[in-house]
């Protein structure tokens, strides 16, 4: 079975952040703020071959059956000047499945006979540590660019019968963050948001679009949808996977 861990790294990070913001407050009273996402996840594909040179290719999607899931998403951030934000993020993430192959499925250095009644997990939890500038900071329009350190805690498993095998991955990624948000009305805004990079050995997009409402300085609602897209190609591993989010969230401002 595959077990959820909480990197250190990113404990740790954590921890260095909160020790700061003591004498960040004093300076310049940041603005703190806590989000909550959750609502629902639909695979749209997901492509697999471990080794990623000599494993058999098969997709979680199509040769198995999984199923959507239920998930959330939990973000802290606080401002340590107008245009300038922190935020860490903890975004868990488990899709689970069911199979039967009509080939020999060698997955991890193991063969699973063909027509063997098969389970899947699929892993991919996110931990990660932005800072954003605000390059406009209009009432109207808000644009920012910044960076995001992120720790992939990534794993795959199958099971057939009295075999089972996993493959897991804990690597660090950096990323893009970027946001452009229109306010259309006193109390309606359009939120694009997001993390992305791209590179000869992978890529890696997580994308929200969203209607936020928003009457009150300490609060804010918001209805929209998440892409999760991307993968790695190399020796060790072939995924390469799309995640479809129906989410909704809030935002307390303090």
């Amino acid at each position: 079975m595959i077990n959820t861990r909480f990197p250190r790294a990113f404990l740790l990070a954590m921890l260095l952040t909160c020790a700061c913001v003591p004498a960040v407050l004093a300076q310049s009273a940041p603005r703190w703020f806590v989000d909550f996402e959750a609502g629902s996840v639909f695979p749209g594909y997901c492509d697999v071959r471990i080794p990623g040179g000599t494993g058999t290719l098969f997709s979680l999607t199509d040769d198995f059956s999984t199923s959507s899931s239920l998930f959330v998403r939990l973000r802290a951030g606080f401002r340590l000047h107008p245009r300038h934000t922190l935020m860490v993020l903890f975004a868990p993430l488990a899709l689970v499945g069911v199979g039967r192959v009509d080939f020999p499925l060698d997955f991890n250095g193991l063969t699973f006979p063909a027509n063997t009644p098969l389970d899947s997990v699929y892993r991919f939890n996110s931990y990660r540590l932005s800072w954003r500038y605000g390059l406009m900071e209009g009432r109207r329009l808000r644009i920012g660019l910044g960076l995001t350190a992120k720790i992939r805690d990534a794993g795959i498993e199958i099971t057939g019968g009295v075999l089972t095998s996993q493959k897991t991955n804990v690597g660090f990624v950096p990323l893009l963050n970027f946001l452009l948000e229109w306010r259309f009305s006193s109390v309606l805004r359009l939120l694009l948001e997001g993390d992305a990079a791209a590179a000869p050995q992978g890529r890696a997009e997580d994308v929200q679009l969203a209607v936020v409402y928003q009457k009150s300085e300490k609060w804010a609602l918001r209805l929209g949808y998440r892409i999760l897209e991307g993968g790695a190609d190399n020796e060790k591993v072939y995924n390469f996977a799309l995640l479809n989010y129906v989410l909704v969230g809030a935002t307390v401002y303090f």
